[in-house]
């Protein structure tokens, strides 16, 4: 069973960096698409970035393109995301995500099997 645990959350302020981990475990790392997700108090859940399993592709929410890394180790079975000249509008939960397979990068949360329990990200003005 796939096992995600997110950390590096916390509370910062605009203009700053985070850089959020994601710790895999009980599979095989590379056999997973991976994904980053975020809810903001009273909002949905959604999309942030997606990166395939050999890291040779990512894909990002418009909202963060440019601003946002996502990244794999997985020597080290972690998933990052670098999170730089963050906003007020970036406040949320944040949620890694893993799909088993190949296939293209998925920004549908309904696509994704495993979930993580979630760091809270919050960034003042």
């Amino acid at each position: 069973q796939v096992q995600l645990v997110e950390s590096g959350g916390g509370m910062v302020q605009a203009r700053d960096s985070l850089r959020l981990s994601c710790v895999f475990s009980g599979r095989t790392i590379n056999d997973y698409r991976m994904g980053w997700f975020r809810q903001a108090p009273g909002k949905e859940r959604e999309f942030v970035a997606a990166i395939t399993g050999t890291g040779g592709s990512t894909l990002y929410a418009d909202s963060v393109e440019g601003r946002f890394t996502i990244s794999r180790d997985n020597m080290n079975n972690t998933l990052y995301l670098q999170m730089n000249s963050l906003k007020p509008d970036d406040t949320a939960v944040y949620y890694c995500a893993a799909v088993r397979g190949w296939g293209p990068l998925l920004k549908r949360q309904s696509a994704y099997s495993y979930w993580g329990q979630g760091t809270q990200v919050t960034v003042s003005s």
